[in-house]
């Protein structure tokens, strides 16, 4: 049988008050007092640069960042520099991996397997490529992922590409990976998609692939006192 995973579309969130609620529910997750959880949402324009990274792939000086209103975070998660803004949905399931066959690979798979089911709803045939983690359509990426882990209870996870601005893409070696490029579902279809319906797409395959069975949770009132959101 499925088990219970709660979920919750948060919008627009800043940076630092979703990773303060990710660590939070990371805690309440390992003291076995909250079910898995996703979280959905997304950030204003934002650089996070993993624990594989270097501010060296950040390509233009700091009044430009400054000027764009952008953000630059070092934190716990794999990978190199990601941007993360307004047009992805950005995912962080707090899971216990020891449910899920504590395979941090498997993991990773799984995610990138929930994002090539969802492309195929829109008749984009995307995949995997050998050493890139993340979801590619041909040679471009359209999906990030990297991730965190504590106690075998996992947090960070992945940013979808819908309709961003894709000008804030070549301000840096995306994921450290110089000899491809980035794309978006808007760019491929030649058409915005509304996020209300991606969101329905991917709670449903996330669903399927981890065998969980999705419900909503958190009131407003439980998140703004968790972190002020």
């Amino acid at each position: 049988m499925p088990r219970q995973c709660r979920i919750m579309y948060l919008g627009l969130c800043d940076y630092v008050k979703a990773y303060a609620l990710q660590k939070r529910l990371v805690k309440e997750r390992i003291a076995g007092k909250i079910p898995d959880t996703l979280l959905l949402l997304s950030h204003p324009p934002v650089y996070t640069i993993g624990r594989g990274g270097t501010r060296e792939h950040i390509l233009v000086p700091g009044e430009v960042l400054e000027r764009e209103g952008i953000k630059v975070y070092e934190i716990d998660r794999g990978g190199d520099i990601a941007y993360h803004g307004p047009g992805q949905l950005v995912g962080y399931p707090i899971m216990n991996l020891r449910r899920h066959g504590s395979d941090l690979h498997k993991l990773l798979r799984m995610y990138e397997e929930v994002f090539i089911r969802v492309l195929a709803e829109y008749g984009v045939e995307a995949g995997r490529l050998d050493r890139y983690p993340g979801v590619w359509a041909s040679y471009d990426k359209i999906c990030a992922v990297g991730i965190g882990v504590s106690n075998w209870v996992s947090y960070h996870g992945w940013a979808f590409n819908i309709n961003p601005d894709m000008k804030y893409f070549s301000f840096i070696i995306h994921c450290g990976i110089r000899d491809k490029g980035v794309t978006s579902l808007a760019r491929l279809l030649g058409r915005d998609v509304p996020d209300c319906e991606i969101v329905k797409a991917v709670a449903g395959h996330f669903g399927d692939v981890f065998n969980l069975q999705l419900e909503t949770g958190y009131s407003a009132a439980e998140l703004s006192e968790a972190v002020g959101i």
